[in-house]
């Protein structure tokens, strides 16, 4: 090769190499101060629990607990070891143990948030950390209220390393803020409350725009637009159903619609939203009236391995999972998403390896993360049942290896691709008959040849 081939070789690939950006997204740590291994009492190992036996937990966890300490940290430090210089890292809350409020109380809550806060920065003392509010990250739990009050102030006073000066202001009115993404000219973080509108919070579901969220958002997305700026969303409780108990939506139906609304409007300056919630791994399509891919919400997996409680959801726990994003550092556009996972059931009986679960665009053969790819994805998963057994595998972080049935195909092909209501209800009468006659046609050719050979 020549001499100037080689350098113009090496100048490309610099050039490539430059294009590409990483980012962590860790959420729903739920950490257990009341883990305990030398409890005999398998029923009272934690408080997380519900005082359903922990058999044979070990120092990682137990599946129906939420995380010890020692899991928390390990999570930290595989991040550190696996992605040791992130551009950022996306921290979408809920940070206390699923237990009674009379358990907890604000300074109980408090003193959990600021704990993790401290080992994400001591961890990682010079990366910008762009955090959300959880459900659980209020007393009492869920009524995150839509005006200034004292866990706000004290919140953001934890975060201030981390927070701009108007960030601050906004985050004290309520609980959401913006800043330009790695301070660059071009880009923008837009991180949101979405517990506002969750439909267990009473203290907003008779308002019209609790702490004028919306409006904000608006306005926030249409000076992005003006000023030609890039736009990723963060935010803890997604809209839409959850696709492991069918018709269970988060928002209320009217912020719901409000929020699609958002989207829609703006969704040529949104290159990506990453949201928790679940615990599990999924995601989100939204489309244009004409049908066409127009962003993609990425749902990423718990720290926690807690089985929820939900009436159900059957065996709802999963592996502890962290995420690596990729990204185009010039236009924002997710070019992968690679999840880590630590096997607890391992972990406790051997080592704490946290380990690749999987590379997306290997595991679904598609160029990228695109709105594009994301909808090649679902559609991949929605009519091959390989893609949907892998998925499905993957939904519990290699939890829940039982084989997805025609249920339970229709209730996450549905949650991923409809988060309007009514087209969501759609779609599980649609795809419901899809696979009904889809199964049937077949017995019934058998049938007919049965009969004409017969004759």
């Amino acid at each position: 090769m020549s001499a100037v081939r080689l350098l113009l070789s090496c100048f490309l690939f610099k050039e490539a190499f430059a294009l590409s950006g990483n980012f962590w997204h860790i959420t729903d740590l739920h950490w257990d101060p009341t883990y305990e291994l030398s409890n005999n009492n398998p029923a009272l190992v934690c408080a997380s629990s519900g005082k359903r036996p922990a058999a044979n937990a070990g120092k990682f966890g137990h599946y129906v607990c939420d995380s010890p300490w020692h899991l928390i940290n390990s999570s930290v430090y595989a991040m550190k070891n696996i992605l040791p210089n992130p551009d950022f890292i996306v921290w979408t809350g809920d940070d206390t143990p699923h237990v009674d409020d009379k358990d907890l109380g604000e300074e109980a809550v408090l003193n959990i948030i600021s704990n993790l806060t401290d080992i994400i920065n001591q961890v990682f003392p010079n990366t910008k950390v762009y955090s959300a509010l959880g459900n659980h990250d209020y007393h009492p739990k869920s009524q995150l209220p839509a005006a200034p009050n004292s866990m706000y102030d004290r919140i953001a006073e934890m975060w201030q390393g981390w927070l701009d000066p108007k960030s601050k202001e906004t985050f004290k009115k309520g609980g959401y803020y913006t800043e330009k993404l790695m301070n660059q000219t071009g880009f923008r973080m837009l991180v949101l409350n979405t517990n506002l509108y969750y439909d267990q919070n009473k203290l907003t579901k008779n308002m019209d725009d609790p702490a004028d969220q919306f409006s904000w958002s608006d306005q926030i997305l249409t000076e992005a637009a003006n000023n030609k700026e890039k736009v990723y969303i963060i935010g803890h409780v997604p809209p839409g159903f959850f696709e492991k108990k069918r018709s269970k939506p988060w928002f209320t139906p009217k912020f719901n619609r409000q929020y699609l609304d958002l989207i829609e409007k703006h969704h040529s300056v949104i290159k990506g939203q990453f949201f928790g919630h679940h615990h599990t791994d999924s995601f989100r399509m939204f489309y244009n009236t004409e049908g066409s891919p127009i962003s993609t919400m990425f749902l990423s997996p718990g720290v926690t391995p807690w089985e929820t409680t939900l009436p159900g959801v059957k065996d709802g726990a999963n592996n502890p999972g962290i995420r690596v994003f990729e990204y185009d550092t010039e236009t924002l556009l997710v070019k992968d998403v690679v999840t880590y996972y630590l096997n607890l059931t391992h972990a406790n009986v051997a080592t704490g390896r946290w380990e690749k679960e999987y590379r997306l665009t290997e595991s679904f053969r598609v160029p990228d993360a695109s709105p594009a790819s994301m909808h090649e994805v679902l559609k991949r998963v929605a009519d091959d049942p390989r893609y949907l057994q892998k998925y499905y595998d993957f939904n519990s972080v290699n939890y829940d290896l039982r084989d997805c049935d025609s249920d339970c195909r229709v209730d996450h092909v549905c949650a991923a691709r409809e988060v309007d209501f009514d087209r969501y209800e759609h779609c599980l009468v649609k795809e419901g008959a899809v696979f009904i006659y889809g199964g049937l046609l077949p017995l019934i050719s058998v049938a007919l040849s049965l009969v004409v050979a017969s004759e």
